[in-house]
């Protein structure tokens, strides 16, 4: 009797130190990307894509990386109608270079317009195993800023709509960009 009891005690012990693995399941909603789709000027209703658009974040060198899976300058080339972009979880806005025809022979078609998202932005703990995600919501008086670039060759971007102010999940559009 002594044995059993010294058996159950142990087996309870043993099983007591376990606890849930701290693993973050690849399906949890993590910080997301602002969703920009594409539109044609001339019939608003209809996706356009963009012809070689490369987006660079000031500051940075590189672009934002479109195709992990390409070679060299063609990872962060894009030739879709809809783009996902990160805003910055440390500040209040985030200030990006859309170039349409990037690297064209032709550079008279190459055209830089930038674009600055203002926002606020929430941490929110998700779990001990993912920590924080941070979610963002667009400034409603002046949620963006478009400007030329240096070299004034005109916008590209003739009509920009905010689709959805609150940027909480990927899965849907919040910024339509016509041209």
């Amino acid at each position: 009797m002594k044995k059993i009891l010294f058996i159950i005690i142990a087996v309870a012990f043993t099983f007591s130190g376990c606890e849930k693995d701290d693993i973050c399941d690849a399906n949890t909603p993590t910080t997301p990307r602002l969703v920009i789709s594409f539109f044609d000027i001339s019939n608003p209703s209809v996706p356009k894509n963009v012809r070689n658009l490369k987006v660079i974040g000031e500051g940075m060198t590189e672009g934002i990386v479109f195709n992990e899976n390409a070679i060299d300058e063609l990872k962060y080339i894009t030739n879709g109608n809809t783009i996902s972009i990160p805003l910055k979880t440390d500040a209040t806005s985030t200030t990006y270079k859309f170039i349409l025809n990037y690297n064209d022979p032709n550079t008279a078609l190459i055209n830089e317009d930038r674009l600055r998202f203002n926002y606020t932005h929430q941490n929110i703990f998700v779990s001990r195993a993912c920590g924080f995600k941070t979610t963002f919501n667009l400034t409603p008086l002046a949620p963006f800023v478009l400007t030329d670039s240096d070299n004034q060759e005109g916008f590209w971007m003739q009509f920009i709509e905010v689709e959805d102010t609150n940027i909480e999940l990927e899965n849907e559009t919040h910024v339509k960009i016509y041209f």
